[in-house]
């Protein structure tokens, strides 16, 4: 059920020529029939209405504030402007598209921390697209964890969880190659994630004692050392630190037998060693539906778990299901839980 909030939550625009456009304007619609809360999204009304001719629907737009945005809500889709013009076609990102992007999520975020919006909930970026405008983070994640900690001026380690009803991940490692995890993977680093995640599903989920199983980052957790030392070297005494602080965690446990159904009954979330080892299990059980959560963070942030899928925005085409659960989400996580402060 979506959680009630009194303040709406703010929906950046995500890369103008995929589909965050799309599902943003396809929801509104069918706000009541999916029982969605009320959100505004931070944009441009024309570059909206063009995609919403594209698309053939009839969605009312208006501009507001933050403020007006949840009584706007009923009547039409509420659209705090960025004040920057967006030229981008669906599938042809454009000189527009990073500058648009990146605005939106400072906007969010600072509504958010100003308490004018309930939570932040992300559309899809394209990496490539910003990295190629000069933009130094490597993802979402890393990015709101700068702009909170510049906010608040106290450190914030972020942690990605991706969370459905079936499984939620976290990755220990985010958006690294392969080859460089092993030198990034420390003790103090899991142990560090692992804490956040204990706390952010206590204070945030309501778990009253998080179970963690902490998957091993070689095949068969590294056989005592025989298929890799780290897991006996570096996992393993990071999951000892945990337990020493009253954390329940387990591991390291082989990968390949963590994720079917009686072993995911075990535990309430597993912490992999690295991305792909956490996403594949996640986005193979619920690919329509998964959420990208970040932990670790002054707010709640919410965001789809599926990409800009350029190839199908502006055909009418895109599944609208995982925007659906990152909202609500996001309403039922600032509904029930209070600000957090950051992690030092």
């Amino acid at each position: 059920m979506t959680g009630r909030v009194s303040q709406p939550l703010a929906l950046t625009l995500g890369e103008p020529a995929g589909i965050g456009p799309d599902l943003t304007l396809a929801l509104w619609p069918r706000r009541v029939e999916l029982d969605l809360p009320p959100f505004y999204v931070i944009g441009d009304v024309d570059f909206l209405a063009r995609r919403a001719r594209t698309l053939k629907l009839d969605v009312p737009l208006v501009e507001v504030t933050p403020a007006t945005a949840v009584a706007a809500f009923e009547r039409a889709l509420p659209v705090v402007p960025l004040g920057l013009t967006i030229t981008a076609a669906p599938g042809q990102p454009d000189a527009t598209s990073a500058p648009a992007a990146i605005e939106s999520i400072r906007r969010a975020v600072t509504d958010v921390l100003l308490g004018q919006a309930a939570a932040v909930v992300t559309n899809p970026i394209a990496k490539n697209v910003l990295y190629r405008s000069g933009f130094a983070e490597p993802g979402h994640t890393e990015f709101l964890a700068k702009l909170a900690s510049e906010a608040t001026g106290k450190p914030v380690q972020p942690v990605m969880m991706l969370w459905s009803p079936e499984l939620a991940v976290v990755p220990v490692t985010i958006h690294l190659p392969l080859r460089e995890v092993v030198e990034a993977l420390t003790a103090d680093l899991i142990v560090t994630t692992g804490r956040i995640v204990a706390r952010d599903l206590t204070a945030r989920f309501g778990v009253s004692r998080p179970r963690i199983a902490v998957a091993g980052l070689n095949p068969h957790a590294g056989e005592d050392g025989s298929l890799g030392i780290e897991d006996r070297d570096i996992v393993a005494p990071a999951i000892a630190r945990l337990k020493a602080e009253g954390i329940d965690a387990v591991g390291p446990l082989p990968a390949d037998t963590m994720f079917h159904e009686r072993a995911r009954a075990g535990y309430d979330v597993a912490m992999c060693m690295y991305h792909d080892q956490a996403l594949i299990p996640i986005k193979t059980l619920a690919f329509d539906h998964g959420v990208n959560v970040t932990l670790g963070l002054p707010f709640v942030r919410t965001s789809p778990d599926h990409g800009t899928a350029f190839d199908i925005a502006g055909t009418g085409k895109a599944d609208p299901s995982s925007l659906v659960a990152a909202l609500a989400l996001a309403a039922r996580l600032a509904a029930t839980t209070p600000a957090l402060v950051p992690a030092k």
